[in-house]
């Protein structure tokens, strides 16, 4: 592929060339040939870029731009992890990193605390949700119009080391001056585990991660503990994470010798992942929930279940990765991961979707989706009979592009949603829980628990209004059954994010729940047997 991004880089391919397998070169005298031993043009321009070229080449910057050039022409999924990129890649996959425990967001080019991890060092010296962060290190960054990134490279830093920040609170006079010891802030791959009734217990996996198989039992154990019969295990939005994860994951739901998976690529040899032991999950009936950004170790999980005839998958079909990266660190601690397998679901499934050169066209696939009207009707997908796999009950499924669900959820083709559709995916709904939230957090500090908050809060006329006021300054406009559509969506919505505010996830799931139509259809799957 050669487009305006890749183009100038093709030099610095060749150049990287001889760097990378280390090349030997004859330099050429007199304006002569260079003769080089190996043959290889790469190092002919290398020779030519180093001993010619008007200024001084900046071999850094070449090295890591033709790196990641050279992984870009080779799949979607192959990639260079640069020095100063490698620990924002990898820490939401190792458990942990070292930083001072808040979640923040930007807001108004100020950093807004959203919530504190509780006992992080943040909440141990006194920092709190609402506090608005203006100094770092007697360094001003209120309205630098920084990016989360930057914020990052700011707070976050080895343990130990320490951060002092001024922060802006509502209500108190002047500055507050915190002294902050960055300590291991765990990262959980679990994001809720709880009851939905007395027999259905519901698990939230965000990603596979090296603490995740740890988290998933412990949240199981949870809920067995409190008369769980049946699971509803929740892949949506999971794109995916390490492969010994999925497998250990899929291996509590199968029987002893049950396949789970197996990887081939051209240098490496098949090889058959199986289920190892009595798995925690085996006597329970499970539905498990996807959707096009569920993939890779996700639909490992979902695949295997599946084609072992092992509970039943329900929602909308999923992304479709099927190739298996290893991430190899290079001589300066960057790294390189690169495709070297494709995987397969036990009946012999690759679900990796068509890839070309076009590979901004294939990871916004899902938006094709959209246009072609998959995610409102499902007998618009089409799989050809090469595609079809049997189960060994006998059940139908699918390969070449994601995990087709057993039961397909899709979108609601509402007309009198669409008000409400574009006040949610502007940004106006979350923006104004936000805000309400900052305003109102001292009254809001009465409700200790998630059930006080769900029981005692209601979203009033007045609030609705408010939004709708905003919306309209956006030039976001319904008709009145548009907006009695929207009014009747919101004390769902709004107050949902307005829990998610207070208590993280813990608030904004459970009370979500209602509106979700995906787990509505789970739980009347569960019950209807």
């Amino acid at each position: 592929m050669e487009n305006n991004r890749t183009r100038p880089l093709v030099v610095a391919v060749m150049l990287l060339a001889g760097i990378l397998f280390g090349l030997y070169i004859n330099k050429g005298v007199n304006g002569k040939k260079v003769n080089v031993e190996s043959g290889s043009k790469f190092d002919e321009v290398m020779w030519y870029v180093n001993n010619d070229y008007v200024d001084v080449p900046d071999a850094h910057k070449l090295q890591d731009e033709a790196i990641a050039a050279m992984m870009e022409e080779l799949d979607p999924h192959s990639a260079y992890i640069s020095l100063d990129e490698f620990n924002e890649v990898n820490d939401p996959l190792l458990g942990s990193f070292d930083g001072i425990g808040v979640q923040f967001r930007l807001e108004k080019d100020t950093i807004a605390i959203v919530n504190v991890i509780k006992g992080g060092p943040s909440e141990k010296v006194g920092i709190m949700a609402g506090d608005r962060i203006i100094y770092v290190d007697d360094s001003l960054v209120a309205s630098k119009k920084l990016t989360n990134e930057d914020v990052m490279r700011k707070l976050k830093g080895p343990k130990g080391t320490k951060v002092a920040v001024r922060v802006l609170r509502r209500g108190v006079e002047g500055l507050l001056d915190y002294t902050i010891t960055r300590d291991a802030i765990p990262t959980y791959s679990v994001d809720i585990a709880y009851m939905l009734d007395d027999n259905i217990g519901y698990l939230k996996l965000s990603k596979f991660s090296a603490t995740t198989v740890k988290e998933f039992k412990q949240g199981i154990a949870d809920l067995r503990g409190q008369g769980m019969k049946q699971l509803i295990f929740d892949l949506r939005g999971n794109t995916g994470g390490y492969l010994a994860a999925a497998v250990d994951i899929a291996d509590e739901f199968l029987p002893k010798g049950s396949l789970i998976v197996y990887t081939e690529g051209r240098n490496r040899p098949r090889q058959y992942m199986k289920a190892r032991r009595r798995g925690m999950l085996e006597d329970i009936r499970v539905v498990v929930l996807i959707d096009g950004e569920s993939a890779s170790a996700s639909e490992i999980v979902a695949g295997a279940l599946q084609d072992n005839d092992r509970g039943t998958i329900i929602g909308r079909r999923s992304f479709g990765k099927g190739l298996v990266q290893e991430q190899i660190m290079l001589s300066d601690n960057s790294a390189i991961r690169l495709t070297v397998a494709r995987y397969y679901t036990p009946t012999g499934r690759c679900i990796q979707k068509p890839y070309d050169e076009d590979h901004e066209k294939y990871l916004l696939e899902s938006y094709e989706r959209y246009e072609n009207g998959e995610l409102f009707h499902p007998d618009s997908i089409h799989f050809a009979d090469s595609l079809k796999f049997t189960t060994p009950k006998g059940k139908t499924v699918y390969g070449g592009g994601g995990i087709m669900p057993d039961i397909y959820v899709p979108l609601v083709d509402d007309s009198t949603q669409y008000y409400f559709n574009r006040i949610v995916n502007t940004g106006l709904l979350y923006q104004y829980a936000f805000d309400y939230t900052d305003r109102h957090r001292n009254q809001l500090q009465r409700f200790k628990t998630v059930e006080a908050f769900d029981k005692g809060f209601k979203v009033t006329d007045l609030m609705f209004n408010e939004l709708v006021k905003q919306a309209g300054e956006k030039g976001i406009k319904g008709t009145e059954e548009q907006q009695q559509v929207a009014r009747r969506e919101a004390d769902i919505l709004l107050k949902a994010y307005i829990a998610r505010n207070l208590y993280d996830d813990e608030g904004f799931y459970p009370i979500y729940a209602p509106m979700d139509e995906v787990l509505q259809r789970a739980i009347k799957e569960l019950g209807s047997n």
